[in-house]
Formats: C-alpha cells, sequence, structure tokens
C-alpha cells in the first residue's frame, strides 16, 4: 500500500495515468515470458563468417557460427564430450563446427557427424545417432540485418519461435521508396538492459548528458509532460508523448516495446518523420548489448528529416563506429555507478531507493511498474549467475573500452584500423622520404657555397617543398595514429566538457 501511494505521488498532473496505477495485475500465466523471445544479437554484415563467435544471452553462454549453406546458427557454447567452449574451435570448409579439443564436428542441426577417436567407422556412427552427442541448438532468424536467436533450445522452441515474430522496424518493410536508414551500430555496454530502457524512456536527460552533441545543458532543460498513448501491456510495453514539444517537431513519441526494442519517433510539421530504433539485448548481470540506428522517413514532397546531431551525415560504416563513442560514453559511466548504487539502497524496491517528483520521470515509473508487477521483476538470468549484479568497477578507466566491446567484433572496423594503420606507416615512410631529399637538395647547395658560387644563396625552391611536405606528412601520420586510438579507447568527462 505504501508502493501504491507513493506511486500516486511520483506521477502527478494526469488522470488516465494515475488511474492505471490501480489496474488489475495480470494472472501468473500471463507474466512476460522472457525466454520465449526474440533477440537481436549481432549485425550480420559486422561478423566474420570465418570463425565461430562467443556472446551471451540472459547469462547463458551461446556461441553463432555460419554454416555451408550460408545460415546463421547459434549453439549453447560447450561441446558435450568434454564441455569445452566450441566459439574456440573452427567452421570448416564443408560448413561444419569443429571442436578445437578432439575434432568433433556439429552440422547445422547440432548433430556431430564425425568422432575420430571411434574404434571403427561402424562405432563411430553409432555414436553419432546419440542424442546424448548433439549440441543445444537455439532458433535463429535474419530479419533486416540482424542475426536474431530464440532464447530458448530444443523442438518445443523451434516450434514455438516459428509462431512469433521479432520486433522489426517495421517501417523498413513498408514504404520503401520513402524510407532510408543509417548503418546500424552496436557496442556491448556496462550497465545492465533495464538501466538501458530506463535511459532510453527518459529524454529529460539529454540535452544535459549529451551537452554539446544534443542540446545544451543550460538552455535546452526545459518543462515538459508525458502523456501516456498506450497503457501498460503485458506483451506490448507502453508508449508515452511529449508534450510540449520543441522547436520543429509536432509529435514525439517513446515506444517501448518488450523485451528488447525502444522506438523514438519525432515527426516535423511537415510530416517528415526521424525514427531511432534502439536494441538492448540483456547479456549478463551488469552488461547489455546495444543495436540501434536511425530510420528517416521522407514526406510528401521526398524531403528527408535531419538526423541526430553528425550521426544523420552520410558517413562511412566504420566511422558511424567510431564516432559513436562520443555519444555513448557521455551517459555510460554514471549510469554503471547508478546501478550499483541503487543495487545497494532499494532493497527490493526501486522506488524506495529513488526520488521522482516531476512528471518528465512517468514512462520511467512506467518502465519499472512493468517490470515489477508484469515481468517477474526482472530477468531470470540463467543459475550461475544467481542474479548477481557485479561489483562496481572501481578503476574508471576500464569503462571507457572500445576493442573489446565492439572493434574486436566488428570486421568494418577492423578493416578500416588495417588500412589507417598502413597509411600511418606510409605517411611517416614518405615523410622520411622528403626529410631526405631536403636534406640532399640542402647538401648541396652547402658544397656549391663551399665552391664560391654564391656567398649568400638559400637552398632551392625544392628544398622548401620537400622540407614542407616531409613535416605534412609526419604531422598527418601522427594525428593518424592519435585517431586509430579511437577504435581501441575513448575517455570522456562531463567536467571538461564545457
Amino acid at each position: 500500500m505504501t508502493t501504491d501511494i507513493k506511486l500516486l505521488g511520483n506521477i502527478q498532473n494526469n488522470n488516465s495515468f494515475n488511474n492505471s496505477a490501480n489496474e488489475e495485475l495480470p494472472a501468473a500465466s500471463e507474466i512476460f515470458q522472457w525466454t520465449k523471445q526474440w533477440y537481436p544479437v549481432a549485425v550480420v554484415e559486422y561478423l566474420d563468417a570465418s570463425r565461430p563467435h562467443a556472446m551471451q544471452l540472459l547469462g547463458k553462454d551461446i556461441v553463432l557460427w555460419r554454416d555451408g549453406s550460408g545460415q546463421w546458427r547459434c549453439f549453447e557454447d560447450f561441446c558435450p564430450h568434454r564441455l569445452v567452449p566450441l566459439s574456440e574451435g573452427r567452421v570448416e570448409a564443408d560448413g561444419t563446427l569443429l571442436c578445437a579439443y578432439h575434432a568433433w564436428r556439429f552440422d547445422a542441426q547440432g548433430n556431430c557427424v564425425n568422432m575420430p577417436q571411434s574404434k571403427d567407422e561402424q562405432t563411430a556412427v553409432r555414436n553419432c545417432e546419440n542424442q546424448k552427442f548433439c549440441a543445444v541448438v537455439y532458433p535463429t532468424q535474419e530479419r533486416q540485418g540482424l542475426l536474431w536467436v530464440w532464447a530458448e533450445a530444443g523442438e518445443k522452441a523451434q516450434e514455438e519461435s516459428q509462431l512469433q515474430t521479432p520486433r522489426i522496424v517495421t517501417e523498413l518493410e513498408d514504404n520503401l521508396d520513402r524510407v532510408e536508414k543509417s548503418p546500424w551500430n552496436f557496442r556491448d555496454l556496462p550497465y545492465g538492459w533495464d538501466y538501458f530502457m530506463e535511459n532510453v524512456c527518459d529524454p529529460a536527460h539529454v540535452p544535459v548528458s549529451h551537452h554539446g552533441i544534443v542540446g545544451d545543458r543550460y538552455k535546452d532543460s526545459k518543462y515538459y509532460d508525458m502523456i501516456p498513448v498506450r497503457h501498460i501491456s503485458t506483451q506490448d510495453g507502453f508508449a508515452f508523448e511529449i508534450q510540449p514539444t520543441q522547436g520543429n517537431i509536432v509529435q514525439a513519441i517513446h515506444d517501448f516495446q518488450p523485451p528488447c526494442y525502444m522506438k523514438i519517433t519525432s515527426t516535423s510539421k511537415d510530416g517528415r518523420q526521424l525514427i531511432l530504433a534502439l536494441y538492448a539485448t540483456p547479456t549478463r548481470p551488469g552488461w547489455c548489448r546495444h543495436i540501434g540506428c536511425q530510420v528517416f522517413v521522407k514526406n510528401s514532397q521526398g524531403k528527408k528529416p535531419q538526423g541526430l546531431s553528425f550521426f544523420g551525415l552520410p558517413l562511412p560504416i566504420w566511422l558511424v563506429h567510431v564516432l559513436a563513442s562520443l555519444f555513448l560514453h557521455q551517459d555510460m559511466v554514471f549510469l554503471h555507478y547508478q546501478e550499483a548504487i541503487i543495487t545497494q539502497k532499494r532493497k527490493g524496491k526501486w522506488l524506495d531507493a529513488v526520488y521522482t517528483p516531476n512528471p518528465q520521470d512517468k514512462m520511467v515509473i512506467a518502465l519499472r511498474r512493468w517490470l515489477e508487477n508484469r515481468a517477474g521483476g526482472g530477468i531470470p538470468w540463467a543459475e550461475a549467475y544467481n542474479n548477481d549484479i557485479p561489483q562496481a568497477e572501481k578503476d574508471k578507466q576500464k569503462l571507457f573500452d572500445v576493442w573489446t566491446t565492439h572493434t574486436q567484433n566488428c570486421t568494418v572496423c577492423q578493416n578500416a584500423l588495417k588500412n589507417i594503420n598502413r597509411l600511418t606507416v606510409l605517411s611517416y615512410v614518405a615523410a622520411t622520404v622528403c626529410l631526405f631529399v631536403a636534406v640532399i637538395l640542402d647538401a648541396r647547395t652547402v658544397a656549391m657555397q663551399a665552391v664560391g658560387a654564391s656567398l649568400f644563396s638559400l637552398p632551392p625552391i625544392g628544398f622548401w617543398l620537400a622540407l614542407a611536405a616531409g613535416i605534412l606528412l609526419a604531422v598527418l601520420g601522427y594525428q593518424l595514429k592519435r585517431f586509430s586510438r579511437l577504435f581501441y579507447v575513448y575517455e570522456f568527462e562531463h567536467a571538461h566538457n564545457d
């Protein structure tokens, strides 16, 4: 009862939303089932098809790999023989996944098709037919460039997965002549699924946390209300509209579609729409994988909306990925610490730990209500994790890691980094050659002076051109080296973001 009173006190000036606080809770059979869902786990074009990829989903270790038919598969990441990770194995030329410990091979359906240490071929065939020696297979599908994994394994899971559609971006299926999208980006973030969703339910933080990229912390932190436009549903989430809007925007809606999709739609006066398609897949406690893009819906005159800051420009994919750190790292550190602080203070109740007097917090409260009342109170992590949130990282610099959380898993960025490193070396080599030529030309001038050709003659124009070129190439090499650091780490401090 105390929580209900506090909740009603936190949600002000909206009778319809206040009344929804007294709605009947769903029956146990209607509680949201986290494992009976599709989750986006990777962007297909960024995966290296020649090798297996380790990942986690709801705390389970999984391995992604592409078979001989070109289809991406997902197994639980262990070999049934001695339980070593299959992600440490190989994808063979015949399209099977080989365990690197004893060379057992598995086909796309998880069947063991080869046991090299068997006594004879008949014994190998007999053993391979035993279901005990099969890999654990999760349903997969590719939609809109993403690889989706169903979070349960087995024959029943295969059947159930066919009855449900992933939370795709519907605008990318319709009106293709009027719709464009930016490249997909992805990043493993050091805070949980619920804190990612809470963050994107809260547009009030944007001009403050993302000062200098999206808005100004001193000018754009203004009052607005959040009006529910789709009330809380166990399976379909909820949606809120921001009122009043600012500038050229006539409507702004945040639409949460469980388990992983937040759709933020801004509509301008002339009918253009900008959609931020934001996914968050729960990987393990305290971590999630974010995948997102911008969708541009043109108006009837074919005019395209302006994108989010410079991310709306037609940039190369690798540059979009690199520059994403400038945005993501602006709120990453304090969200990581926020999760640890609230875990310590709330003692089971989120509302007991926070103070939310303003209407801008309505959607955040709705998310926590949905999670508590309709989704079992939280994500059912694999047993090994025991629902424990890891301790906050004391060394803040480790949170700025880009290599582990993105680059090492993105072939586009790896190729771009290789090219930048080659260009860096080439710049230094060319600079050395130019400086060597300048020295030669200068030595020639000195020699001519020595024989009295001209007592006060300056080095020839070629010397100055070679010297200038050498300096410019050396500076270019240095700047390329500095820029390549963004593929590994990007540090950010709000105290220095004026």
